[in-house]
């Protein structure tokens, strides 16, 4: 078996051994993190060129996959939660039209308009 298939394997054997870890997804990550480190480095000691090239094209790709995976994790996160606080507001300003008082109904008004322009803007910065 040569290094192509060698670092092929080792890639496969990583990928796998990280899915059946009986961590948290915190320190699976962070392990993830520090085995690609190293691998990255075991990679640039290599003599072929065409290989090296490769296994860093490929490495390049893991590591923005897996910055893109905790970003769709974080908007959908972010687009659920900007979903339950628009309902809570809208029934704090039900409850505040219910009380019959102008200025708490103006004031449940107010914090329903900024909730949402905030939860638009963190939304927009998230799909960035």
């Amino acid at each position: 078996m040569g290094k192509k298939g060698f670092i092929s394997g080792a890639l496969v054997g990583l990928g796998l051994g990280f899915l059946f870890a009986p961590k948290s997804g915190i320190e699976t990550r962070k392990d993830l993190v520090n085995q690609i480190s190293e691998l990255w480095d075991k990679v640039r000691k290599l003599d072929s060129d065409e290989i090296k090239d490769k296994l860093e094209a490929k490495l390049k790709e893991i590591e923005s996959e897996m910055k893109s995976l905790d970003k769709e994790k974080v908007l959908n996160i972010a687009k659920e939660k900007a979903e339950i606080l628009k309902v809570k507001t809208e029934e704090l300003v039900e409850t505040a039209k219910e009380a019959g008082k102008p200025v708490i109904e103006e004031a449940a008004m107010a914090v329903k308009k900024e909730l949402a322009k905030v939860t638009k803007e963190v939304l927009k910065k998230l799909e960035k």
